[in-house]
């Protein structure tokens, strides 16, 4: 996959294209089948298939107040849409110039003069140009100008009848259910950071843990205990993870992640690792002191021995 990250990169040779645009936070379900269509316009029509997101949520410009968590980071969001089979994703930086456009505008300078498009897929609620002043009816309408089709993505609906979304993963997991998350993104959710150095107090309990920093990159799940995987490069090992504040030491930071690597002795710091949790162990507790707090870790460890096989 080729990845461009302004229009002017974009070749003159990109030939003509299929493309989908979006936020494709997560890379979810829902949209792994928009990619899936596009890849069979794509290859029905000989055309290139592309899709069009943006270096973050479009939110976090117009309106940082109520601007969602993301589900993954830009880097990571790339890896995933690596892995659809798509030709090229073209990642825009969304900034006041992107945002002003009219939706003429949006249409002639990205669909028309730098991909070539021929066939644009949307849902029916999407929305282009200053202020969403576009509409899908507006699309169709420059499409007959500039000679492109429009064709509608049918949503991806599971239990209840309700749509996979982003907004719906991120509630699963707040609530901390990263078996629930996992199968609407189809992917296990992760969390990409620099481990740093922490206050020492895992390695004093026998159970020395890498530290993410805060800066942390992925949508961190609810407070508690996890089975998982650190994976660092090329390797992958079993982890205990810890999410929280640790409520029974103070002045601990508020969400911190901290993950137990399970058989191993290694030095990560200021390695960036992924964090992908599979399983919730527990949530957090606060004990009485020290010797409780082992015999849980204890515990939480031969959980994840058996939750997880060996790498």
């Amino acid at each position: 996959m080729k990845v461009f990250t302004d229009l002017e990169s974009v070749p003159g040779d990109i030939g003509n294209s299929a493309v989908t645009i979006g936020k494709f936070d997560g890379v979810h379900a829902g949209h792994r089948a928009v990619i899936r269509q596009l890849l069979g316009v794509a290859e029905q029509r000989s055309l290139t298939s592309v899709v069009v997101t943006f270096d973050r949520h479009p939110l976090a410009l117009l309106s940082p107040g109520s601007c969602p968590a993301t589900l993954v980071g830009t880097e990571r969001k790339i890896e995933l849409l690596s892995s659809t089979g798509i030709d090229a994703a073209l990642v825009l930086r969304f900034d006041r110039a992107f945002a002003d456009q009219t939706p003429q505008q949006f249409v002639s300078r990205m669909l028309v003069d730098a991909l070539h498009a021929k066939v644009v897929l949307v849902g029916s609620d999407f929305r282009f140009g200053a202020r969403g002043a576009g509409d899908v009816a507006l699309l169709r309408e420059l499409g007959i100008q500039h000679g492109f089709t429009v064709q509608l993505i049918d949503d991806v609906r599971l239990e209840g009848d309700r749509r996979v979304s982003s907004t719906w993963i991120r509630e699963l997991l707040r609530e901390g259910d990263v078996e629930g998350a996992a199968e609407l993104l189809g992917h296990i959710p992760t969390v990409r950071g620099m481990v740093v150095h922490g206050a020492a107090r895992g390695r004093e309990l026998g159970y020395p843990t890498a530290n993410l920093s805060p800066d942390s990159q992925g949508l961190i799940p609810a407070d508690g205990v996890y089975a998982g995987w650190l994976t660092d490069g090329p390797a992958r090992y079993r982890a205990a993870i810890s999410v929280g504040n640790n409520p029974t030491f103070k002045g601990v930071p508020q969400k911190q992640v901290e993950a137990y690597v399970l058989d191993q002795e290694i030095d990560l710091y200021d390695h960036i690792v992924d964090v992908e949790f599979t399983h919730r162990i527990r949530g957090m507790v606060k004990y009485t002191g020290v010797e409780p707090l082992i015999a849980q870790m204890d515990d939480d460890v031969v959980q994840v021995r058996t939750l997880l096989p060996d790498a």
